[in-house]
């Protein structure tokens, strides 16, 4: 089940306009293990106790074939109050690092902690090193299920469909299978 944020639910939807979403998967080592451990990390970001979906099993999407199956969560932040979209990615990407992640030899290799920044507040952004939001996240059902767990009714800068209306929708072969 997932942790719920000491937002009450009516209150949570008011909320959900300044926090920030961030996926995690992991298909290397203990991905299980690994996408946990960063969650817990991941808190250290926050101003509040982060909401956490649940864990999710994935078939691989766009990998090399072969690749292992995906371990899959998505976290709800309300960034500190000096947090950019920047700094925050500077972030996410030194704790992939801590994690073993290796710079990329091939497109959407196996690793052992993959964070993408699904949103940051309700920016939107398109530069060389950041786009917000995620360009692929409402075509991934590896991050639409877990993030409709946490903010079903978040509706993503650019979007029109809800998170939970755009999982409704989506036309993928993915399969997901809930870990806890």
């Amino acid at each position: 089940m997932p942790i719920k944020s000491p937002f009450d639910v009516p209150k949570l939807q008011f909320e959900l306009p300044r926090l920030a979403f961030i996926a995690l998967g992991s298909n290397l080592g203990d991905p299980k293990g690994s996408v946990l451990e960063a969650m817990g990390r991941l808190q250290t970001l926050s101003d509040f106790p982060p909401l956490r979906s649940s864990l999710w099993q994935s078939t691989p999407v766009d990998c090399p074939p072969g690749s292992p199956l995906f371990v899959n969560a998505v976290v709800g932040l309300l960034p500190r109050a000096n947090e950019t979209a920047d700094s925050m990615l500077a972030e996410l990407q030194t704790l992939e690092t801590e994690f073993g992640r290796q710079p990329k030899r091939a497109l959407n290799e196996p690793r052992p902690l993959d964070l993408d920044l699904v949103s940051f507040r309700q920016e939107t952004r398109n530069s060389e090193r950041l786009t917000l939001p995620h360009p692929r996240a409402h075509l991934r059902r590896f991050v639409l299920q877990p993030l409709s767990e946490i903010a079903p009714d978040l509706v993503l800068p650019g979007q029109v469909l809800n998170v939970r209306q755009l999982l409704e929708t989506l036309d993928s072969s993915e399969r997901l299978l809930r870990l806890g």
